[in-house]
């Protein structure tokens, strides 16, 4: 049935309400009632004949058939394939629109992690007693209980699409990531390489009407103060007027903000897509007009590809100088954006790339890593000299005195390790893992050979041979062994460092878990030809280690690095894929080839295997 809107109050982002001309009150978020006009004929379906219609009550929409309400929500799945294509894991989603104030706190909290936050406290809340407060967290009270007001950095025009694991560890945040939609900004030139600014230079390329009327607070405000001071009361009903005014067949992408921990994972890139459908299905932020064009300035977009990754081309720089990039939604788009980079001499040149990877290749080894008949044992002798009386008692009734133990961890070992693979050790603690690793970093066999053809080579050896972490902050360091602030970003975010803040901080002030990945961004930074790495993943969660061990092989295997690490981790390994398993045991090696099986099944330990091996 049509029904037509009275008034419109809106309270809160997640609370509000649309009064209706037949006595009708329908409860939804602020956020969706500021966009109906007063006055405005809309099409509800109810089977409620109650005179206040809440959430779950009915279905509302414009006579065009843009849907209002309920709002847009998406089940995704999101599988994370090796280096074979294989899916290794996967992430349960579900993509929707913030609704719950629960939804804008989680917001807040993720706005620490965005780049580009200009502001130490991200949000404003409001006391029962009308005393904002700026905080990251909900702040005390004299009394009551503060309400978020305000995310900081956003407008009164801006809509929030949430990603929020439907499957998760109990340690696992609820809210992983999400994404701000807003109205273009009102005004936007060019700076071309040599300087020279275009004004306007979107009407240029596409229909003014694509981008105007938009929401300009700033002009309207100063309008209005030409007039006199402004009241509180006089703000509100300027807002509204604005976004009354609104109408644009483009949308912009302000924020997209991932939980650090997931970065790795695709997740920014996938919330990007998801927000494309959303502006395509619903046509936010206003929901007035089809959308043609999706837009972003992202500074950040020069050193991660996410937004080319999620279909995106990159178009030029602003005056400011940062990049444009643009999505087409329809095929009126897509054809400007073709004449666009076919005619203009500048984007004739990149067409739409602007990302470029800068870590590339390796000096790879020149040949296989072998051990041929590798025998390497170890003695040593045990006697009770220097120990308290009340220990010597306990250990003669065991009848332990002076003893001589002599092991043999090795014994006739040949293995072969080819270059640019991908090797795991597994075994027991003991059998001997890293004792192979030293024979491959250069300590001697007791007999036999260990042929290392010539190549960098950096390791790992907790409590051995460890990098040095230094005191410069995280990126600082890595960028001064590469030379390349875009390469030294590669590797961070390969690692699992992929949180820009986390970048500033000093070695003392990460976690141990986060030293570790640092101390493998190092190593990486030295662009080894051979990377040895033992106990990999120790200190991580289960989640972490996988991300981490599916970034860290897919990077060696492009970079043409090769890499044997010692794990005994099954999730680990599984997400390494490596090139073979090798075996060690009871003083025996042996090697069986993954290959054959990665696009099969996944990977597992053997209690046994076959291929090289001397008992």
């Amino acid at each position: 049935m049509r029904v037509r809107v009275e008034a419109r109050e809106v309270y809160w982002r997640w609370y509000g309400k649309l009064l209706l001309e037949d006595g009708r009150t329908l409860i939804l978020p602020g956020d969706i009632a500021k966009w109906v006009r007063e006055g405005e004929e809309l099409r509800l379906l109810t089977r409620s004949r109650a005179r206040v219609l809440d959430w779950d009550d009915y279905h509302l929409e414009r006579t065009d058939g843009t849907p209002l309400w309920p709002p847009f929500s998406e089940e995704v799945e999101h599988p994370r394939q090796g280096f074979s294509g294989r899916a290794l894991y996967r992430y349960h989603l579900r993509a929707r629109e913030a609704r719950f104030e629960s939804d804008f706190e989680a917001v807040a909290e993720l706005e620490q992690y965005h780049y580009a936050s200009d502001h130490e406290t991200v949000a404003l809340w409001r006391c029962p007693d009308g005393e904002v407060k700026a905080a990251n967290t909900r702040p005390p009270c004299e009394s009551g209980t503060a309400r978020l007001l305000e995310i900081r950095g956003s407008t009164p025009a801006s809509r929030f699409l949430i990603l929020e694991l439907t499957e998760r560890l109990p340690f696992e945040p609820r809210i992983v990531g999400y994404i701000r939609l807003d109205p273009p900004i009102p005004k936007m030139h060019r700076r071309l390489p040599n300087g020279e600014v275009v004004r306007d230079i979107r009407e240029r390329v596409f229909p003014k009407d694509w981008f105007h009327p938009t929401f300009d607070l700033k002009e309207a405000l100063q309008d209005a103060q030409n007039e006199g001071e402004l009241e509180e009361a006089d703000w509100r009903e300027l807002t509204e007027r604005v976004l009354d005014r609104v109408e644009t067949a483009a949308a912009r992408i302000a924020r997209v903000v991932v939980h650090p921990d997931y970065r790795s994972d695709g997740l920014g890139a996938l919330l990007v897509r998801l927000a494309l459908e959303w502006a395509r299905e619903r046509r936010v932020p206003e929901m007035r007009r089809e959308k043609h064009l999706v837009c972003t300035i992202a500074q950040m977009a020069r050193f991660h590809p996410f937004f080319e990754k999620a279909g995106f081309r990159y178009l030029w720089d602003t005056a400011s100088g940062r990049p444009v990039l643009a999505h087409a939604l329809t095929k009126e788009a897509e054809d400007r954006l073709a004449r666009f980079f076919a005619e203009d001499p500048v984007a004739r040149e990149h067409q739409g790339k602007l990302y470029r990877p800068r870590y590339g290749k390796v000096a790879p080894l020149l040949g296989p890593l072998r051990l041929v008949n590798v025998v390497k044992a170890y003695g040593s002798v045990l006697d009770l000299e220097g120990l308290p009386e009340e220990v010597r008692e306990v250990l003669l009734a065991f009848g332990v005195k002076r003893r001589r133990i002599e092991r043999a961890v090795l014994r006739g070992v040949n293995v072969v390790f080819p270059p640019g693979s991908v090797s795991v050790l597994w075994g027991a603690s003991g059998a001997g893992k890293t004792t192979l690793l030293r024979l491959l970093l250069g300590e001697p066999p007791d007999a036999g050979e260990v042929v290392r053809p010539e190549g960098r080579v950096a390791a790992y050896l907790p409590g051995e041979v460890e990098p040095e972490l230094g005191g410069r902050a995280v990126l600082e360091a890595v960028y001064e062994k590469l030379g390349d602030v875009t390469a030294a970003i590669e590797v961070l975010n390969r690692v699992g460092l992929s949180d820009a803040v986390l970048w500033r901080a000093r070695p003392r002030e990460l976690s141990t878990g986060q030293k570790e990945r640092f101390r493998l961004a190092l190593l990486l930074a030295e662009r080894p030809a051979l990377l040895l790495v033992d106990e990999f993943a120790a200190h991580l969660d289960l989640a972490t280690a996988r991300r981490v061990a599916r970034g860290l092989s897919q990077f060696v295997r492009e970079a043409g690095i090769t890499l044997v690490a010692a794990t005994h981790r099954p999730e680990v390994l599984e997400a390494l894929e490596p090139d073979q398993v090798v075996y060690v045991g009871y003083g025996s090696v042996w090697a069986e080839d993954q290959t054959s099986l990665r696009s099969t099944q996944s990977i597992r330990p053997r209690r046994r295997g076959t291929g090289i091996g001397s008992g």
